[in-house]
Order: structure tokens, then sequence, then C-alpha cells
């Protein structure tokens, strides 16, 4: 069996375990549930968790078990599945629990298989809108049709995106140097968590600029824009599958000139 085996075996993988998360989370989409905080997060008091979240995570977990008996799971709502492979699944059952339990169907599933160098198969799938995307190095599918970003070399051509520009970076500083890029775009639209980097593989939007991620968050993300043409860094342009400070790009000039300006210093103005 070649590389080529492999993965597709993951990606048809990728499609049960969306059916049996979507199977759990629209249950209780739109209801009204119990919300708990989890402590603080970045600039706010309030990280919040639901039954929904950890039941879907329960129902990919037993999948995963079933059929990688071997592979490690890393999960957001659960303890970390070590059993020494290096392989690990990595999942974020409902990315998106503000717009979740706001009623607003922009949170996702994220699923993604890190090798232990890099997430090389990410799934995102929004059930809801009947959403499913998963990418590769190789490529990237819309419900079964390949996509790609959109050309954009230029940041006054662009348009850019955040989760929350005023709790969700850690401080004055990162908020600055997001609107430094952000005052130069041609439009801002905010508030999709991770559906804006499915929009930037989809080509309508340019440039995902966000801080304090984990693993589980952007992971996923990774393999479904670079399958689609583009690029996705920390703000120095170094990889980001820990977390942290993160910047999504559909053109990689574009994202020379984005790593720029957020790197600019007092001196240089």
């Amino acid at each position: 069996m070649n590389d080529q085996d492999d993965l597709k075996i993951y990606t048809d993988f990728m499609h049960e375990l969306a059916n049996a998360a979507a199977a759990v989370s629209l249950k209780y989409f739109k209801k009204h549930i119990d919300v708990e905080s989890k402590g603080s997060k970045l600039g706010t008091s309030f990280d919040p968790v639901t039954i929904a979240d950890q039941n879907t995570e329960k129902a990919i977990r037993e999948l995963i078990r079933l059929r990688f008996p071997n592979h490690n799971i890393r999960g957001e709502e659960q303890a970390e599945e070590q059993k020494g492979s290096n392989f690990t699944w990595v999942i974020d059952p409902i990315d998106g629990t503000r717009a979740y339990i706001t009623g607003i169907p922009t949170w996702a599933t994220l699923v993604s298989l890190h090798d232990g160098h890099k997430p090389i198969v990410g799934l995102l799938d929004q059930p809801y809108l009947k959403e499913r995307y998963i990418g590769t190095a190789n490529a990237t599918f819309f419900n079964g049709t390949k996509i790609s970003a959109r050309p954009c070399d230029d940041i006054f051509k662009a348009t850019i995106s955040t989760t929350d520009p005023l709790q969700l970076f850690n401080g004055p500083v990162e908020q600055d140097a997001f609107f430094r890029v952000a005052s130069r775009a041609k439009m801002m639209r905010n508030g999709y968590d991770s559906y804006a980097y499915a929009m930037i593989a989809a080509g309508f939007i340019d440039i995902v600029i966000e801080s304090g991620l984990e693993p589980h968050d952007i992971q996923a993300l990774i393999p479904i824009i670079e399958g689609a043409g583009g690029i996705v860094t920390n703000w120095q342009g170094e990889p980001c599958d820990k977390g942290g400070q993160v910047l999504a790009c559909g053109d990689k000039r574009l994202h020379e000139q984005v790593v720029k300006l957020l790197n600019i210093t007092t001196s240089d103005l």
C-alpha cells in the first residue's frame, strides 16, 4: 500500500466521522441547552462548553478507537489518549461554540490526522448548512468538488477576517497588529470562526488572522487551505500546527505582505 492509498483510507474515514458527529451536534443545535464556562480565554472570562461539544467528541473518539486502535487521540473536551503512535487524530467537536449557542451556523466539526510532522488530512464539516470540506496536500474538496483559493496579490484588494477583533487577541499589541493589516484591506468581515478558513479555500476570503489558538483549532484547517493552494503559518511565517498566532492566506504573495505588516515595530513607524 502506498501513501496515496493511505490518504484515501483516511479521507474516506473523515466522511464517517463527519456523519457520526453531525448526528449528535444537530440534535442540540438551535435548542435551549445548558452552557458552562471552562474559564477565561484571552480578553474574555468566558470559554463556553455544552453537552453538544462533549457528546460530539465522544462519538468521534469511539469511531477512531474502533478503526485505528493504535493511533493517538487528542481532543478539546477529553483527556489525550497516547498510544505511542506517530499518528494523532486531533478533534475540535464544535469549533465556534459561541456561534453554536447563539444559533448561528458558522460553527463546525474539525478533525485532522497528524503524522508526527504535520497534519496530513483535514476535515471541516458544517452539517446544518450541509457543507463538508476535506483537504490534503494534494487537493481540497467541497462536497466532493475540487476547490481552489483565489489569487489576490495586494492587501488593498483583499477581504480579511478574524473571529473577534476585540476579545480574542492577546492584548493591545496584537489588536494593533491586526488592525494595521485590516485598515489596508478592501473589506473586513468578522465572526466566522473556522468557517472563514473554509472560505479562503473556496476563494471567497483572502486573509484570516487570529491568536491564542490551540492545536485542535487549526490543524484540520492547514491541509484544507494548503490543498486549495493557500498558506497557513504563524505571524512570523513559520509552522503553526501547535496553535498560537495564526495567519492564513489564499495567495502566497499576499501572505508575504501581511507577515511584514504584522511584524512592524515601533521603530519602523
